[in-house]
């Protein structure tokens, strides 16, 4: 997942590769449209991400057009086909049979572009293309008046659809949220009666669709709040469900529960990376059970150490690369320490600011505040001290090695790493100009 979104096509090139598809195989007779959500996008005016093609031909015929064609999905009427750097899925028009596992049609049988339209999920999503007629849009469902209406509506019948495919009703919450579309009622109470059924999605599914509800949603938090109104929430995540009602001190957080403080600071949120939203999603996960009142005040007693574990826990079962888990959970461990930058040493601001989870942790620290209180003079201490080290290394070379301390008499062991960070911590803190009277200092406090 790493700090930045993936990489994405160049939407230009994207619509090129897929206009010398259809052309191709218009050239050879075939029946072939743009489907789908890049349909819902241009109609939208909005830019998509990729194109995908619709077509009459067989996934044998269209291998056979384009060379090199990978076929893992021929099974089911989808081959992939590269157009320089570019790649399109091609699917024949086709009928779905049978959804055993809740994920894949059980067989398919090739049809037409009506039959097609009709087993898609989404009336916005089962739109067709004619590019080589003046763009004319083909509409079976009545998708172009829901656009209109900006309603997000199940194609046939709901219950059905998510019967088929348990991701759909995630599906139907991004693309809800996404586009700030309503869902449509029918659609919505299908989804209650079902919401049990998301659990047994594959992790990685609901880790992908969830990350991006989170990134790609203008109001982040209000999507959360839809999962919560669709039953969603409790089966997925279990821990985010147990905010509603954590109540937090007044004086720190005049805005409410735990689950509303973090649905404030997600609706807050601009373009954020992965890491930066589920890092904001997490942070007071320790909260609701580590709850006590004491004498009428409500505290949260180790609550980032406790959500760090709970934020491992969570990670791991939704499948997240390590490296993802390692640094969301960083930021949640140390997500209060913020409070104590008045008080830090120049060395520990130094090691704060240096740290790669750094420019994070500022923004969910930012996110934090505005979400709350709404006082910014720790983070604005923090963005001035991170200017301040803007021409110089944050964490530049130790000047001292395991060597010196050796060459100072003391022995292997726990030692040398005490001597080693009082020697960098004195560093940091520009107690000395060079070196060597760094090394004098501390052969001076080793001998004692």
């Amino acid at each position: 997942m790493g700090n930045a979104s993936p990489g994405k096509s160049d939407p230009a090139a994207a619509y090129r590769a897929a206009v010398a598809v259809i052309e191709r195989l218009a050239a050879k007779g075939f029946t072939t449209y743009l489907a789908g959500g890049c349909v819902r996008d241009r109609l939208l005016n909005r830019t998509p991400v990729d194109y995908d093609v619709a077509t009459e031909a067989l996934p044998d015929v269209v291998e056979g057009l384009f060379p090199g064609a990978m076929t893992t999905g021929k099974c089911f009427g989808v081959v992939r086909v590269r157009i320089d750097s570019e790649e399109v899925e091609i699917a024949t028009f086709r009928a779905d049979h049978g959804y055993h596992d809740g994920r894949h049609p059980d067989s398919v049988t090739f049809s037409d572009p009506k039959t097609d339209a009709l087993r898609r999920d989404f009336t916005i999503n089962a739109l067709f293309m004619d590019i080589g007629k003046d763009n004319r849009i083909i509409d079976f469902v009545e998708g172009q008046r829901d656009l209109d209406d900006r309603i997000v509506r199940c194609v046939g019948h709901p219950a059905t659809r998510f019967k088929e495919d348990h991701l759909r009703m995630l599906r139907a919450v991004r693309f809800t949220s996404v586009l700030e579309f309503q869902l449509n009622t029918a659609t919505a109470d299908a989804i209650r009666e079902q919401a049990g059924q998301v659990a047994d999605i594959a992790a990685e599914r609901i880790r992908d669709e969830l990350t991006r509800i989170l990134t790609e949603s203008p109001r982040a938090g209000d999507a959360l709040m839809l999962l919560d109104e669709l039953d969603l929430l409790e089966p997925l995540l279990p821990e985010i469900s147990a905010m509603r009602g954590t109540l937090q001190p007044p004086q720190f957080h005049p805005e409410g529960d735990v689950f509303e403080h973090t649905v404030l600071m997600l609706n807050e949120m601009e373009s954020p990376s992965p890491r930066l939203a589920w890092a904001v999603l997490l942070h007071d996960v320790g909260k609701p059970p580590t709850i006590t009142t004491d004498t009428d005040r409500i505290r949260f007693n180790r609550h980032a150490t406790v959500g760090g574990d709970m934020t491992v826990e969570i990670l791991r079962r939704l499948r997240f690369p390590n490296d993802d888990i390692d640094f969301i959970t960083a930021c949640v461990r140390g997500h209060m320490r913020t409070m104590d930058v008045p008080r830090m040493r120049r060395a520990t601001l130094r090691r704060m600011v240096g740290a790669p989870t750094f420019p994070v942790e500022l923004e969910l620290h930012r996110l934090d505040c505005v979400g709350s209180h709404g006082e910014l003079d720790n983070y604005d201490r923090l963005v001035a001290f991170q200017e301040e080290m803007a021409n110089e290394p944050a964490l530049p070379p130790a000047w001292i090695s395991g060597g010196d301390i050796l060459d100072m008499g003391i022995q292997e062991g726990p030692q040398i790493g005490h001597w080693l960070r009082k020697a960098y911590e004195a560093q940091l803190e520009d107690r000395f100009p060079e070196r060597a009277s760094l090394r004098a200092w501390l052969s001076e406090q080793i001998r004692g």
